[in-house]
């Protein structure tokens, strides 16, 4: 029990997440994070997205990075987005090298893997870690639906969906539930988390089979489906991208609501809740009843 000048709080721990969801956890955090930065060593060999089923169709990328050189003769990176120019010397286009060599390539050293440029391993680091990262995906979605997690924690409800608007309010003034509320999903941590299991990582995946020669001469033409190789490889880049948009928000959350809490939980499996005392409580207190 903690006390302040106005106030009692209980504080206890309850068993918030189980060991096989801790595992999980962070096997997709080793795995995100090494496909992403292995995913934009691949990207590097080619800094261009297109539409279609080739590159060489005549038609000017939708995102392109590269580095031309000015009329005083020096050398700039440029990211071209939809045929708009923008400088992004030292960031894309151009960058220097961990020996501190200035280079042209489209995502810096420091966000690849391997930080040089070397396509052959990077694609051996993506394909494992997307195999591993598909099977404890699988393994993730087999157990919260046995253990009912998705059906009672996941699927939104009629009142979830009527307080969307109070729980968007909430998020943009930084209130959030305390006590055992806190614990709860809101509607809009549901429909996020249903996005990213459901959506985002099944097209990423697709999308990442959809690039493979192999897969494309076993079935021919379902590539096509999604408008051919570059296409798909373009859809693959950019749902990335939401899944990093999705992980700083969330990360955002952690830190905001209580970092050390919740890392510990996804940990350990402890969360700690505080709620305030009552009036009547307040007395049982007194006398030792809370600890």
């Amino acid at each position: 029990m903690t006390t302040t000048k106005n106030s009692i709080y209980k504080s206890y721990f309850i068993y918030l997440h189980t060991l096989p969801i801790r595992i999980m956890h962070w096997i997709n955090v080793l795995c995100f994070i090494v496909l992403l930065m292995s995913g934009l060593n691949i990207f590097n060999a080619h800094p261009a997205l297109n539409l279609g089923k080739s590159s060489y169709n005549n038609h000017a990328p939708i995102l392109e990075m590269r580095a031309i050189q000015t009329d005083n003769g020096k050398f700039m990176g440029v990211t071209n987005i939809f045929g708009h120019d923008f400088n992004t010397t030292g960031v894309f286009g151009l960058s220097e090298d961990p020996d501190g060599r200035v280079l042209q390539r489209g995502f810096p050293s420091w966000m690849t893997l391997p930080s040089s440029q070397w396509l052959s391993m990077a694609r051996r680091w993506h394909f494992f870690f997307a195999w591993l990262f598909v099977t404890n995906g699988i393994c993730y979605i087999t157990y919260s639906f046995l253990t009912k997690h998705v059906q009672r924690d996941l699927i939104t409800t009629q009142k979830d969906r009527a307080s969307i608007w109070q729980s968007i309010k909430d998020h943009v003034r930084f209130r959030h539930p305390s006590g055992e509320a806190a614990i709860a999903y809101n509607v809009l941590q549901k429909f996020a988390y249903l996005s990213v299991i459901f959506i985002l990582l099944p097209l990423v995946i697709l999308m990442g089979m959809a690039m493979s020669p192999f897969l494309d001469s076993l079935i021919p033409g379902w590539i096509d489906l999604f408008g051919g190789r570059q296409t798909a490889r373009t859809i693959h880049f950019i749902v990335a991208w939401l899944l990093v948009a999705f992980v700083f928000i969330h990360v955002f959350e952690v830190i905001i609501t209580g970092v050390w809490n919740n890392l510990r939980s996804m940990i350990t499996g402890q969360y700690r809740i505080e709620t305030h005392i009552n009036s009547s409580e307040k007395q049982e207190a007194k006398h030792g009843t809370y600890i």
